[in-house]
């Protein structure tokens, strides 16, 4: 019996000591750990903006199509069901906060004719409202550009952006909404195509280009469209009224007035015809003397 103690006493201080050296272990594994998670973490995702590409009851198919590509051109974005105009836009903060979004992309159609988009930051702002104008969808293109589904794109941005200060707001809100952030667990890790904003006509000019393979060789991919700025908003979807375009003629004015130009050639070719049939006489066109006749030879 009193070996058996001894033996029981040596095998229990052989299990402390291999006890002891494994919480050692354990514990310089840990402080290794901790160590090496902060340089980790320092090199992944940190921009953590999230898009809530959203679009109105009513929309043309090809809206439907514009938000289709941009939601293939954003994989930082996130999509939801049609939202009615009937809750308000103030609604479209909630939605963005269910689907943790901090920027909110929605585009509202009006007689499935005037598309409108709205560029807003949750839940603060600001917001800007534009007129879509020209859309022109990847496959109705046709295009050779072709690009890869995540990829992260460069945005150029022209220099009359840095002119005057609402454009330097415009230009801040597309390069949070449309740059996909640095390792984004759903992006591409390389760079193959251009977003291109240019002002022309106090209207931004969005284009989407590949870059080729040979230096300075570009390739449009799709999707355009023009971009007219209507108002800027201090809040998200309504608040004072930072900025308004004073250029900025609705389309359904611009529909009035054609309409009022075609109205007037038609009455001036009814004022013409007019014209003609009181210059155009009745009959003979100068009187005949009846005795003439008689007398002939």
């Amino acid at each position: 019996m009193g070996k058996v103690a001894v033996l029981k006493k040596v095998v229990s201080k052989k299990n402390k000591k291999v006890a002891s050296k494994n919480t050692e272990q354990a514990e310089t594994s840990n402080s290794d750990q901790a160590d090496q998670k902060p340089e980790k973490l320092s090199k992944k995702w940190k921009n953590k903006q999230r898009v809530l590409l959203i679009s109105s009851r009513g929309v043309s198919y090809l809206a439907r199509h514009i938000l289709a590509n941009l939601k293939s051109m954003m994989p930082h974005s996130r999509s939801d069901s049609k939202f009615s105009r009937k809750h308000g836009l103030q609604e479209l903060n909630e939605v963005a906060e269910i689907r943790n979004c901090n920027k909110i992309m929605y585009l509202e159609m009006h007689k499935k004719q005037d598309a409108f988009l709205w560029i807003s930051a949750q839940p603060h702002g600001p917001s800007i409202k534009f007129s879509i104008e020209n859309m022109h969808t990847m496959e109705e293109l046709k295009l050779t550009g072709n690009c890869l589904k995540g990829s992260r794109p460069l945005l150029a941005f022209n220099d009359e952006f840095d002119s005057e200060a609402h454009w330097k707001l415009m230009k801040e809100l597309l390069i949070q909404v449309m740059g996909t952030p640095y390792h984004h667990p759903k992006s591409q890790p390389f760079v193959d195509h251009v977003l291109n904003f240019s002002i022309l006509d106090n209207k931004i000019w969005v284009r989407n280009y590949q870059i080729g393979d040979e230096l300075n060789s570009l390739a449009e991919v799709g999707p355009r469209f023009v971009l007219n700025p209507i108002k800027i908003f201090d809040g998200c979807f309504g608040g004072a009224v930072l900025y308004e375009n004073p250029n900025y003629i609705a389309p359904v004015v611009n529909r009035r007035l054609a309409k009022e130009r075609a109205s007037v050639k038609y009455t001036n070719r009814l004022a013409q015809k007019m014209s003609i049939e009181s210059r155009r006489t009745k009959g003979d066109t100068f009187p005949v003397d009846p005795t003439e006749d008689v007398f002939k030879i």
